[in-house]
C-alpha cells in the first residue's frame, strides 16, 4: 500500500476527507496523535519498535530505526488504515 493509500484509508477511519498538504499523520506528530485518539488506537514504544493496536486487537509494528517518532506515526497510520479499509 502506498503512503497516499494509507492516508486515504486512515482519513476514512477518522471520518474526514483527505487533503494533501493539510493533514498528514505520517509527517505530523499532532495529526498522528489526533488520529490515534479519534480511532481508539493504543500505541507504545518498546526497545526497538513502535506498535499501534486497534480496539479489535490488530497490532501493527514498525522498527524504530533512527526516527522513533516516524516509526510511531507510521504504526498509527497503518492501524487507522486497517480500520478504514474494514468500513463499508
Amino acid at each position: 500500500m502506498t503512503d497516499r493509500e494509507l492516508l486515504e484509508a486512515a482519513a476514512k477511519a477518522a471520518g474526514g476527507g483527505f487533503v494533501i498538504g493539510y493533514w498528514n499523520p505520517l509527517t505530523d506528530d499532532g495529526d498522528a496523535l489526533r488520529l490515534a485518539v479519534r480511532c481508539d488506537i493504543a500505541f507504545m514504544l518498546e526497545t526497538e519498535r513502535a506498535s499501534a493496536t486497534t480496539n479489535t486487537g490488530q497490532r501493527f509494528t514498525e522498527w524504530l530505526g533512527t526516527d522513533p517518532c516516524a516509526a510511531t506515526r507510521r504504526a498509527i497510520v497503518r492501524a487507522a488504515a486497517e480500520i478504514g479499509r474494514s468500513m463499508k
